[in-house]
């Protein structure tokens, strides 16, 4: 099967609609694998599933309208209860017979320990993979994601091409070059000095692997800094205490300003399953802007304000705005930029975004413990340069769904009713008998990124109809 990789060409495009406040995506957001997610035949509902009241359902021989549904959550969030009782559900322990549990990760792990002896049913959702952190940890991530780039060159597929690289020795990858040099240390530390003294005049960005909100981030432009950094960090790297890696990756220095403040994207995508990879964007995301004007000299480079975008971090400087929070909605940016860019750049910005989001999750599906009782809502964060290319910074495994304004406690709220109406079957009981295909109206105000299952199907249907050069089959074969 021919494969199309004309960028312009495959990208979807997320567009705002002048007389809406929500994306429309140019006609590929669910029509993506050449049928309409959940489409009118209704193909996302398996036979072992009907609405309330059937005898073949999770409930048993019973229906589902007598079963009282029980949820758990370790996060005393509004956003969170407030849409788990809109639906009738009532509030249980941990210990309880629990059907949805919107757990911490630490919760979990424990739940899936071997030693904990616990088996979920087949009425029982929990909000996070077993091992979520082959993505959340920026380590692992990196390792994930080198991995798959080398396989995919080791078996010759186009996707591994490779091009001279501008700001970097020798090559770069030309379709999968959406992440920043990267080395973890202790372990890489000599391949990174090499790197370094190649261009020393770069600077460099470290990162402790297992924390987030900004927390012990700092920049570096000089050798020395890092050494000095190194002997005041319990003495020289030592590559088996784990706990202490961090990821060091070059500073993407050219960053997209708006008013001459550095931003970044916040996006959510909930994956309801890693094999076969089921992935959906919430439309929905924001800009995070910091509160300084961005400033590149050395004077700078200790200032936070001007170089990290965490809310975490913003909130404390006496620039903070509380009543925006610094935050912009990503249908003003793509606004900002089909006006000061053109429309045709921004398309093909947003459809670049959604190509890096699928191809981590295709990384990291291969180690990823796919059980059927689980999804997980990612936080993508996303950096923009000022040739509007996206380049991926970490994702959040627990993104905050705390509210900073009137704004963020409406989209926020939005955002976990949509994820249940995705996740849950049509008649909102948990079943993991259920395919996990929604239909359009369940998807609110997510749109498809991939289905590798309807993927399959529409290929096989395809071939038997010997029509595999339609548009339908160049659609489906584009994330392959």
């Amino acid at each position: 099967m021919s494969v199309v990789w004309d960028l312009g060409n495959w990208t979807p495009a997320w567009r705002l609609d002048s007389h809406q406040t929500t994306f429309r995506s140019s006609g590929t957001a669910h029509t993506m694998y050449g049928r309409q997610a959940g489409g009118a035949n209704q193909a996302g509902v398996s036979n072992s599933t009907t609405t309330s009241g059937g005898n073949s359902g999770a409930g048993g021989g019973q229906g589902h309208d007598k079963m009282k549904i029980g949820f758990c959550t370790d996060l005393d969030k509004s956003v969170l209860v407030n849409n788990f009782e809109k639906r009738g559900w009532h509030q249980v322990n941990g210990d309880d017979d629990w059907h949805f549990y919107w757990a911490g990760v630490q919760t979990c792990r424990n739940i899936f320990s071997v030693d904990s002896g616990y088996r979920m049913h087949d009425n029982q959702m929990i909000n996070h993979f077993p091992n979520h952190y082959e993505l959340s940890r920026k380590d692992l991530l990196v390792k994930n994601i080198k991995r798959y780039r080398k396989d995919l060159e080791r078996d010759g597929n186009p996707l591994a091409e490779k091009t001279e690289s501008n700001n970097s020795s020798g090559t770069r990858y030309l379709y999968l070059d959406f992440v920043p040099t990267t080395f973890v240390l202790p372990a890489d530390y000599n391949m990174f000095v090499e790197e370094y003294r190649k261009f020393p005049l770069s600077t460099w960005i470290m990162k402790p692997c297992g924390k987030s909100q900004g927390a012990g981030i700092f920049l570096i432009n000089k050798l020395s800094k890092l050494k000095k950094w190194s002997r005041e960090a319990k003495g020289p790297f030592h590559p088996q205490i784990a706990k202490e890696s961090y990821v060091i990756s070059r500073y993407i220095d050219n960053p997209l300003l708006i008013g001459g403040k550095k931003f970044d994207l916040r996006l959510y995508v909930l994956v309801a399953s890693f094999r076969p990879l089921k992935a959906y964007l919430f439309k929905q995301g924001f800009c995070r802007f910091c509160t300084v004007k961005y400033d590149t000299s050395v004077t700078e480079l200790d200032n936070m304000y001007v170089h990290l975008t965490n809310v975490s971090v913003q909130k404390h400087g006496g620039e903070y705005n509380t009543l925006h929070g610094g935050k912009w909605s990503v249908q003003n940016l793509a606004l900002y930029l089909e006006g000061t860019r053109g429309k045709e750049v921004t398309d093909r910005l947003f459809g670049a975004i959604s190509w890096l989001i699928v191809h981590s999750l295709r990384a990291v599906a291969p180690v990823m413990a796919s059980d059927r009782h689980c999804f997980e809502c990612y936080g993508y964060d996303i950096i923009i340069d000022n040739a509007l290319k996206p380049w991926l910074v970490e994702v959040n495994a627990s993104p905050s769904l705390t509210s900073t304004t009137v704004n963020d406690r409406i989209l926020k709220y939005k955002l976990i009713d949509n994820i249940l109406s995705v996740v849950l079957p049509p008649d909102g009981v948990p079943d993991v008998r259920w395919n996990k295909v929604p239909s359009a109206d369940a998807l609110g105000n997510f749109e498809l990124l991939i289905d590798e299952e309807l993927a399959a199907q529409d290929e096989q249907h395809q071939n038997s109809s010997n029509n595999a050069h339609t548009k339908t089959s160049k659609m489906g074969s584009r994330w392959k």
